[in-house]
């Protein structure tokens, strides 16, 4: 046996494993129900399954995994009891927020909220201090003061404590002397400093950051511990065990339980990452991912072979300053549930069956409708074929839920009901998509639509006809291929330094100095981790700005810079600034707001296989054919096996593929070829 990489991408029904054979290239995939009161366990379930066959555990060199705890606790309200600590006359900044509502439906919402506050101002206390906006200390820390607040804040029970206090990015001084005193006066509390968390300007969006983080700390901590107990148990001791980031980069296990917050997207990111691949195999650089799981939908949109990159973002309506890959997510999965509400309306989501119960079909105890209930009625899953034939499905069940919950209240056929909820819910994606295309001035006709997760393929070609989009990819691996994506990833941190200052003013050698503080930053923590010079690659960018704005555009620099840098990087923020916002200002003075640096550690690639014709007929593929509904009319249909589909093959719809991990749907008017990556590339028209 070989040296192994393993990586698994825990969703709302099933963990995803893939598993990478160092020494043959083989990759060998699974699927094992979530296990949400505890996800550690599914994952060792997973991990035993590769040693079942014979690996020995300290064969597992790698180890990668997505998760959703973090994200599930901050959009659940599960998180710890959060304590803040601000600066004495600013404890207004966390309720204030950014004063307005959000863009949006919001605007329009009468009864609008703002989200609940993480850290309420029953645990919020004031540090006497002050630091100017220069970071000259105005008015040193007030310990005695200080120490009468922490024993106030220790009396409300407050598991957790986040530290913001004003211009802390440019003095942090206070900040680390505050966790001094708290940690001698709250034995065994966890603190947040924003000033390693998120050191940059804007309290608000700094304070928020580093308020989830503290909320999500423990929980996340709790949990890297017990699943590198579980993998240490099971013999599994590779240094390299990493948790996927916001930012399609991995980190170790030891980092990620000090910055929760770099974790709310860690699951959808992976996928993004494996996109990046496809694109550089494919002819297809702009591709909008499409990830239906078993709860949620995650949309993002890659132009040119990248993804778009924020340096802020929320999540549920929370803000957090971090770079992460921008992800639109709507809670539309196969789990999601149908229902007719007293008023007679047909309502579809968002509330999910999740693992457990899960679908009707799944026996599990589930009786109420759900996406895959409605798929099972319209005849696209194979009851007998589902997760390779390893699980049957159970099509009465589904067929009853269906006809109770939605179909008898709404006086319709079984069919015309699920029809109805199926409906309902692509129109709800392909609202998501919009929101990260068609609303942002690209023309979907130039995007191909890259279907994964164990539902996409099940509904992509549809949204892909509707939406008028070029086709739809279908990858090797879709329903796993967020999983996939860890084994193409590298460690990245990120860091960020703030200060403002004007470009003319400062010469390439001082925009250099704050860059050079970081790179040694990176460069220490990198080789910390294992990472040789050799194997770090270090990528800087500048937040710039007009004088007066409110707003930076992050601009990619070369580092270090040379003599002349400084005008062709005034150049390249005015040409960004036409480019997004239609004018530009070259006579006006530049500021440059933050340092940006990303340190990144390269892990060995994966090189994606490619396969040659072996001759196999179409006919060779066909498993069965079945009657399927589409658009109101049954059809009598094909069903091919994926792992049949030989490279180079065509057919026409309506069709359906199965394979181990997913199933997709091939509707009328589509026609699907075989590339030599055996992706799926169905295109609108005959051949």
């Amino acid at each position: 046996m070989g040296r192994f990489r393993v990586t698994v991408d825990t969703g709302g029904t099933f963990s995803d494993f893939v598993y990478f054979d160092e020494t043959t290239e083989e990759v060998t995939i699974a699927k094992v129900p979530s296990t949400p009161d505890d996800p550690s366990r599914a994952i060792l379930a997973g991990v035993n399954l590769l040693i079942a066959r014979g690996v020995k555990p300290t064969d597992i060199t790698y180890f990668c995994h997505g998760t959703t705890v973090g994200t599930n606790a901050l959009l659940e309200g599960k998180g710890v009891k959060t304590g803040l600590v601000v600066t004495e006359g600013f404890r207004g900044i966390y309720e204030v927020q950014e004063q307005s509502r959000p863009h949006g439906p919001q605007i329009f919402d009468i009864f609008y909220d703002k989200p609940a506050m993480l850290a309420p101002q029953s645990c919020t206390i004031e540090a006497r201090e002050r630091v100017a906006f220069d970071g000259e200390v105005l008015l040193p820390l007030d310990e005695a003061h200080l120490r009468e607040g922490a024993r106030e804040l220790a009396k409300t029970g407050v598991d957790s404590v986040a530290v913001c206090l004003l211009f802390s990015f440019l003095h942090p001084s206070h900040e680390k002397r505050v966790r001094e005193i708290i940690e001698e006066e709250m034995p065994g509390c966890n603190i947040s400093l924003s000033c390693e968390i998120v050191p940059q300007i804007r309290e608000y969006y700094r304070l928020s950051t580093t308020v989830i983080n503290a909320y999500l700390q423990p929980i996340l901590a709790r949990y890297i511990a017990n699943l590198d107990g579980r993998l240490s148990g099971a013999g599994v001791n590779t240094p390299q065990k990493y948790i996927m980031q916001s930012n399609g980069g991995m980190s170790t296990f030891t980092a990620t339980a000090k910055k929760a917050v770099a974790t709310v997207l860690s699951g959808p990111a992976g996928g993004i990452t494996a996109c990046i691949q496809t694109c550089r195999t494919t002819p297809y650089q702009n591709l909008i991912t499409f990830d239906m799981g078993g709860t949620s939908c995650d949309v993002a949109l890659v132009k040119d072979g990248q993804p778009s990159i924020a340096n802020r973002g929320k999540i549920e309506g929370r803000d957090i300053a971090l770079p992460m890959i921008e992800i639109n997510t709507v809670s539309a999965g196969g789990g999601t549930l149908a229902h007719v509400d007293r008023f007679g309306s047909l309502i579809v989501g968002p509330e999910s069956a999740g693992a457990v119960p899960g679908p009707a079909c799944y026996s599990r105890g589930g009786k109420q409708p759900t996406i895959t209930d409605c798929n099972m009625v319209l005849g696209y899953l194979s009851p007998d074929n589902f997760l390779g034939g390893k699980m049957a499905l159970d099509v009465n069940a589904a067929h009853d839920a269906v006809k109770n919950a939605v179909a008898d209240p709404l006086k319709l056929s079984v069919q015309e009901a699920a029809e109805g909820v199926v409906t309902i819910i692509n129109v709800k994606m392909q609202e998501a998509i919009k929101a990260i295309s068609t609303m942002r001035g690209h023309d979907l006709r130039d995007f191909m639509l890259l279907a994964f997760g164990g539902a996409g393929p099940l509904h992509a070609g549809q949204i892909a006809q509707n939406l008028g989009m070029a086709g739809v990819v279908v990858p090797l691996y879709p329903g796993v291929y967020s999983a996939q994506g860890l084994l193409m990833s590298d460690v990245k941190h990120d860091y960020i330094r703030s200060r403002l200052a004007s470009i003319e003013r400062l010469s390439e050698e001082e925009i250099n100095a704050p860059f050079n503080d970081l790179a040694r930053d990176a460069r220490a923590e990198l080789a910390d981790e294992g990472f040789a010079d050799s194997a770090l690659r270090i990528e800087a960018a500048l937040d710039m700005r007009y004088a007066g704005q409110g707003y930076e555009i992050t601009v990619p620099c070369e580092w270090p810079l040379k003599r002349g840098d400084r005008a062709v990087l005034r150049k390249r923020f005015d040409d960004l600034h036409a480019e997004s916002f239609g004018h530009t200002a070259p006579e006006e003075v530049v500021e440059m707001v933050s340092w940006r640096l990303r340190g990144v550690g390269l892990v060995p690639p994966v090189k994606q296989r490619t396969f040659k014709p072996e001759g196999i007929p179409l006919s060779g593929a066909l498993r069965e054919k079945r009657k399927m509904r589409f658009d109101g009319k049954d059809m009598e249909c094909p069903v091919y096996q994926r792992e049949k589909l030989d490279v180079g093959v065509t057919f026409e719809g309506p069709a359906v593929v199965d394979q181990l991990d997913c199933t997709t749907v091939v509707f009328p008017g589509q026609t699907v070829k075989i590339d030599e990556y055996r992706n799926m590339i169905i295109l609108a028209g005959r051949t």
